[in-house]
């Protein structure tokens, strides 16, 4: 009987929460933006000049096909993160794009028109070095892969192999190039630094060698990027040391020298420190390459050459060429120039490859957005018009991982910023209010203008907002009348205006490369960008709102510490969040390596919150430095307190701040490193409200939570990698005095562990060795049934230890991402966004992971509506936030609360940016959509107008009575 009790409250609670999205509703409250990453490779389908795809390959490990009329994405395929999944390269013939991924690991067909896979095939083990077509007879038929020890010979049809054979010597010589003529050999190229070049040649058929030969080359290190074959094979090398080029005939017999040629004796000079690039083109692999190529001789010179009966001869300049690219159409090749003409404007021209003279009306300049990074590659698709001429498009990648792409003459069609693939950190602002919003909230307090002018001001502003309102009405109406596909919901960053429930907010994004974005967050619409141009690769960062849009007329302003890993130096950029404007403050330069940054709650004058900063010498700088802050924090120095984590050493140490503004050690844990090391700490979300601080039990007593500020999580994992011995251990610890409250060990366990630390409880998830499966684990804190302080907590006043409670539950699926809901005062259910490799976000309710859950329940937990314990987490469909919008390689989960207590604002990123709304306890503060506000206003005017009738009724009844 307690069992059928026991099923049937559990079905009412998963029915209880179920939610699901109507078809209407797909896109209303949430959007999707896909993204691709930094290209690696590009490549044009030049099968028709009216085909619209782009095959890219990029560092994201991902290839994929754009529309170039829009900038979609036709279709798109993700391989596995890390180097297993690593793009090394892509080759397209015809249909077919041939890629190489996992250092060489397998080899791969796509079918570029759907993006499926015509086939895979296993490669054998080796460090991959390059790949390239093999032609025969005016048509390609195989792949060659060249690896560090052997080259393998592939059919394109099927990926069968041919043949594979070892590469001589490979212990001493580095093989790094294969070339093929179309002359039925296979040629690889490689080198023993600064002693002789390396060349063997394979027999098409059987892979037998035909030719080895050895030629000195004491100057000569690597063949890329300073060396190409270009023309009737012949092998171009530069030299930046004697200043020359040197030449060599890879089909000759017998052994040979290679053949000097100064650069003098062309008419050009070398930059001082550049190493030189040789760019050549082999329209077809069955053919030989173009005798005309490019000679980089510095960062925006380069010249175009023309090797012919072993003379090599300039036929063009490029004094001021930024980048250089070939294109052949039919039997036209042209070398595209692009050069700058001002700090944001650039120029393109075309070049006939074979004559170095420049082709009429083919000249395009276009202009890029100055906040953004200046060019760094080049992809052109050149076309044969009506007319005979040649025509272009251009796919311009800049340093800031954007594409752009240019059309004749310069129309810029599209733009994607892939650098939205690596979004590392974000905040949510809220949003100004308008002009009238603002001066009616001014109006308030304002007593100078008498009563009389507060009046008139008064009137004035309600009729402003009548009229305002009337226009929204209106434009509600009109949109009404038009069908949702065409309805434009245009936002600018000068229609910018907090909504009424202060849903909409601004999405202060930070990428990887250093770029920053504001995006609206109704519609993801990118409002503003700023690159940061001295940003180095490996930088980290961390983004804190000094100032909020609270303060009018004060701007809003946030501070991002940028780190680099290599120096351990950090800078600051300061700058307004509405519009992305540097800000006028100078931020303060620290010469030292910042160890930790504090947002504390004194503020300036401003009303700019003050960031502490400390570096390796314990020494703070506060941001801004005002006499009144630094008097300020002086006063309150003693309620200062911060931590460091160690996690080489296994320390983690706690500081106070002294009136003299240095530091005091307090506290010192330190875990030792031979048996764990330290993973992650977490602490509180410093925005986090909670409600009500205890828990009414069935008996209709208390028990209450222990709300400590100051606890920090920290998850440790057992250095011994061991199944058996391996084990995850979570600790909370009191950040001011040291003090461990309590330790969790979960032993045959390990990461990586994912946890949220939120309220009086911590879960965290890790994987049962033993078991093989994946594990939630939930820790909840209570005082008892008797708080010891309802006021105020302190840490230095606790004399009694915590009661804690633990369980543990098996959930079916691995996870990628944990993180809880949040709401403006804490008073709705929370819920756990669960992130998940197939890219779905589970909105999980926290009662499922309630330690309380009783295996048999009582009339007390009945009377709680704890649901009975059972092992095994659900995973129910409806849970799934973005139902079909996937977020493909999650790598965080950001909430923000709402204007609306039962609203909360989710943003998921990773390689896509996916953002919603969630409702945990369901929208029991807003009407629902489809409430029949006819039905009522009916029932209320029907009721208006029984009473005025049925009043005038008893008057008349009232009136009779009075004359009988």
């Amino acid at each position: 009987m307690a069992a059928a009790i026991s099923c049937l409250i559990f079905l009412f609670v998963l029915v209880c929460l179920s939610a699901a999205v109507f078809e209407d509703q797909a896109g209303k409250f949430d959007w999707r933006q896909q993204y691709v990453g930094k290209v690696k490779f590009a490549y044009f389908d030049s099968q028709t000049q009216a085909s619209r795809k782009l095959v890219v390959a990029t560092e994201q490990n991902v290839i994929a096909s754009l529309n170039s009329r829009n900038g979609d994405i036709f279709w798109r395929q993700v391989d596995k993160a890390g180097p297993e999944g690593h793009i090394d390269t892509v080759l397209v013939h015809g249909q077919d794009a041939i890629m190489v991924s996992g250092n060489g690991r397998l080899l791969r067909s796509w079918e570029i028109t759907v993006g499926g896979l015509n086939w895979e095939t296993v490669l054998d083990t080796g460090s991959f070095q390059c790949a390239g077509f093999v032609g025969v007879q005016d048509s390609v038929k195989y792949v060659a892969v060249l690896k560090k020890t052997a080259i393998s010979l592939h059919y394109l049809s099927n990926g069968h192999q041919k043949w594979v054979e070892n590469l001589p010597d490979s212990e001493t010589v580095q093989y790094e190039v294969v070339y093929s003529g179309g002359s039925g050999l296979v040629y690889v190229l490689g080198v023993v630094p600064h002693s002789h070049l390396t060349i063997t040649a394979y027999n098409l058929e059987d892979g037998e060698i035909m030719k080895q030969v050895s030629v000195e080359a004491l100057w000569l290190e690597s063949l890329k990027p300073g060396c190409a074959v270009v023309g009737d094979g012949v092998l171009v090398c530069a030299d930046p040391a004697s200043r020359s080029l040197y030449t060599l005939k890879l089909e000759e017999e017998h052994e040979q020298e290679m053949r000097q040629v100064l650069l003098q004796s062309l008419d050009v000079e070398l930059s001082d420190g550049f190493q030189p690039r040789v760019l050549a083109t082999q329209p077809s692999p069955a053919r030989h390459p173009n005798a005309e190529f490019s000679l980089q001789l510095g960062p925006d010179h380069h010249i175009l050459l023309q090797l012919g009966d072993d003379v090599i001869t300039p036929l063009r300049d490029f004094q001021q060429a930024l980048l250089v690219s070939f294109a052949t159409t039919g039997e036209k090749t042209v070398a595209v120039v692009m050069s700058p003409k001002n700090e944001t404007a650039y120029s393109i021209n075309l070049f006939s490859a074979d004559s170095g003279r420049r082709l009429l009306e083919t000249s395009t300049t276009f202009n890029l957005d100055p906040n953004g990074g200046k060019p760094e590659r080049l992809y052109v698709h050149a076309f044969l018009k009506k007319d005979d001429s040649v025509g272009y498009r251009v796919l311009v990648q800049t340093e800031d991982h954007a594409l752009i792409f240019v059309q004749q003459p310069g129309r810029v069609l599209w733009i994607r910023e892939e650098a939205l693939a690596e979004v590392v950190t974000m905040e949510m602002v809220d949003l100004p209010l308008t002009g009238t919003q603002a001066e009616l909230e001014g109006e308030f307090g304002k007593k100078a203008d008498g009563l009389l002018g507060m009046v008139l001001k008064r009137l004035s502003s309600q009729l402003i907002l009548l009229q305002s309102w009337t226009a929204h009405l209106w434009k509600m109406f009109c949109d009404a009348r038009q069908p949702r596909s065409l309805v434009k919901n245009e936002v600018t960053i000068e229609t910018l205006a907090r909504d009424e429930f202060n849903l909409q907010k601004m999405m202060v994004m930070v990428t990887a490369s250093g770029k920053l974005f504001g995006i609206e967050s109704s519609f993801g619409t990118i409002l503003w960008k700023h690159f940061l141009q001295k940003v180095q690769p490996s930088s980290s960062f961390k983004l804190v709102v000094q100032r909020t849009t609270a303060h009018f007329p004060h701007p809003p302003q946030c501070t991002l510490i940028i780190k680099d890993k290599d120096t351990g130096l950090s800078t600051l950029h300061v700058f307004n969040p509405i519009f992305g404007k540097r800000s006028h403050i100078t931020p303060p330069s620290l010469g030292r390596p910042i160890l930790q940054s504090l947002l504390l709650p004194l503020m300036d004058q401003d009303y700019a919150k003050v960031l502490l900063l400390i570096d390796n010498e314990y020494k703070v700088t506060a941001f801004p430095s005002a006499k009144r802050v630094l008097q300020q924090l002086q006063e309150m120095a003693s309620l200062v307190f911060f931590y460091l984590v160690d996690a080489d050493q296994g320390k983690l140490s706690g500081f106070r701040l002294r009136r003299d503004l240095t530091t005091e050690l307090i506290w010192e844990v330190v875990i030792p490193t031979e048996i764990q090391r330290i993973v992650s700490v977490k602490g509180k979300r410093a925005n986090e409200h909670v409600h009500s601080q205890g828990r009414v039990m069935g008996d209709r007593s208390v028990l209450y939570k222990y709300l400590n500020p100051n606890l920090l999580a920290v998850v440790t994992e057992s250095s011994d990698s061991h199944p058996e011995r391996s084990f995850v251990g979570m600790y909370l610890i009191d950040g001011v005095t040291g003090r461990i409250i309590h330790e969790a060990v979960q032993r045959k366990a390990r990461g990586p562990v994912y946890f949220v630390h939120s309220e009086n409880w911590v879960v965290y998830q890790y994987w049962n060795t033993k078991s093989r499966r994946n594990e939630f684990s939930v820790l909840e804190l209570y005082e008892g049934t008797e708080q010891y302080n309802s006021t105020a907590f302190s840490s230095l006043d606790r004399p009694l230890t915590p009661q804690v409670l633990q369980q543990s539950y098996i959930f079916p699926s691995a996870i990628s991402q944990l993180e809880a809901t949040i709401t403006e005062k804490g008073i709705t259910s929370r819920h756990l966004l669960v992130g998940l490799p197939s890219g779905a976000i589970l909105s999980l309710p926290k009662m499922f992971l309630d330690p309380r859950r009783p295996e048999v329940p009582s009339e007390q937990s009945r009377e709680e509506n704890l649901i009975p314990y059972a092992p095994e987490m659900p995973i129910r469909s409806e849970w799934f936030i973005n139902y079909n919008q996937t977020v493909t390689r999650a790598k965080g989960i950001y909430t923000a609360p709402s204007g609306l207590e039962s609203t909360c604002l989710v943003v998921a990123y990773g390689l896509d940016i996916y953002q919603t709304r969630v409702y945990p306890s369901k929208q029991f503060d807003v009407l629902n959509d489809d409430y029949d506000y006819m039905l009522i206003s009916s029932v209320l005017f029907g009721l208006v107008f029984t009473t005025m009738i049925s009043k005038r009724l008893a008057q008349v009844k009232l009136l009779n009575r009075a004359w009988r």
